[in-house]
């Protein structure tokens, strides 16, 4: 008797839907809850219903998104609902109205995706000296260290690998990701993320030549950072050789950020990738450096100045200004000496037939004569 052929086994767990990734579910909401939620006008169905939030070119019928700007057409999008700033911006579809669709998204997004909030209390595993000081609701979990004299404001989370050194300062309501470093005697303001391998306190880059080696300065300064401050991933902040390293309230900076010693960063800047500022340089407040911006030692950016991608900054920029290039100079003068570069190659094929020509001349043949139009 023939055995049955066996039928290909399926593979173990379940088939993940193309696109899921992308989607940031929640319970289901309707559209009525949200234009609440973030104080918006609703145009269609209050009481349409929605299961997901994703971009506008991912999304389905019972999604979510936002239309950022109206450049960006939600017509040939598949989204549900939108959030836009317009009617005429919605396309015909189902919407609430605000002024400022990210900003109503982040509102919803708040709301829907609060952050995880462990217990309070020290866990098990943490090691927190007997003189430190926990403030009322906060949470140190498992791994976690806090220093001899350190202080952690309330409802402030330190995660598992975080490190609080001695005598440092953490303001109420932070969170420090995993493996953040707060070393000794610096202090964060309160509201404050620090995120996973960020070091705030690590030594600043100074030496001196003493005829026959690199001999160390010792750093003996603090950072002292601000109030609604967030610090991505893998940043570091130095401390200052003496006085302090300075970061302003409501400053964001991105991952790999390099603040070097002594430097002094305003209120409400923006620091993108890869910047790297100096010692003891300065910004003003709600200066942006874009990504991969390096800014010269003592040098001055001023208030409210911006500096492209990949500028260097090697002398000080004026408040309000927008500097470009290598080295960084005001952002149209970049862009006409950029023009100009493009066209190096054709410029120097035509000098180089210019120079063909004269040497014909000179050698007795034909007079010269320009192609050019505007001779």
């Amino acid at each position: 008797m023939r055995r049955p052929t066996s039928r290909p086994r399926k593979p173990v767990g379940r088939r993940r839907r193309a696109g899921t990734r992308s989607a940031a579910r929640v319970p289901g909401f309707t559209l009525g809850e949200v234009a609440a939620a973030v104080g918006g006008q609703v145009v269609g169905d209050p009481e349409l219903t929605l299961s997901a939030v994703r971009s506008l070119e991912d999304a389905g019928p019972h999604d979510l998104s936002w239309v950022a700007a109206e450049r960006r057409s939600a017509a040939a999008s598949g989204a549900g609902a939108l959030l836009v700033s317009s009617v005429e911006a919605a396309a015909g579809k189902p919407a609430v109205v605000v002024d400022s669709p990210p900003l109503a998204l982040a509102r919803w997004l708040e709301l829907a995706f609060p952050g995880r909030r462990p217990a309070a209390g020290v866990a098990r595993g943490a090691r927190v000296h007997p003189s430190a000081r926990i403030g009322r609701g906060a949470s140190i979990a498992a791994g976690a260290t806090v220093g001899a004299g350190a202080r952690v404001g309330q409802r402030t989370r330190i995660a598992e690998g975080a490190f609080v050194g001695e005598g440092a300062q953490v303001g109420d309501d932070c969170l420090l990701h995993p493996n953040a470093v707060v070393e000794e005697r610096c202090v964060i303001g309160s509201r404050c993320i620090l995120h996973s391998g960020v070091v705030v306190g690590s030594d600043g880059f100074g030496y001196v030549w003493d005829g026959t080696a690199h001999r160390k300065i010792p750093q003996v300064g603090i950072v002292r950072i601000g109030d609604d401050v967030e610090i991505g991933a893998n940043s570091a902040i130095d401390r200052a050789t003496l006085g302090e390293t300075r970061i302003g309230r409501g400053t964001k900076i991105d991952n790999l950020v390099q603040v070097g010693h002594n430097v002094v960063v305003g209120e409400d800047a923006i620091l993108c990738g890869q910047a790297g500022i100096a010692g003891s340089a300065r910004l003003e407040d709600r200066v942006t450096l874009a990504g991969q911006v390096g800014v010269n030692d003592h040098v001055t950016v001023g208030k409210g100045a911006i500096a492209t991608g990949q500028a260097g900054v090697t002398g000080s920029v004026a408040a309000g200004a927008v500097v470009s290039g290598m080295p960084a100079a005001p952002h149209r003068e970049f862009l006409k000496s950029a023009a100009i570069v493009a066209r190096l190659p054709e410029l120097a094929r035509r000098l180089e037939e210019l120079e063909r020509r004269l040497a014909r001349f000179e050698k007795g043949g034909s007079s010269w004569k320009s192609e050019s139009p505007r001779s």
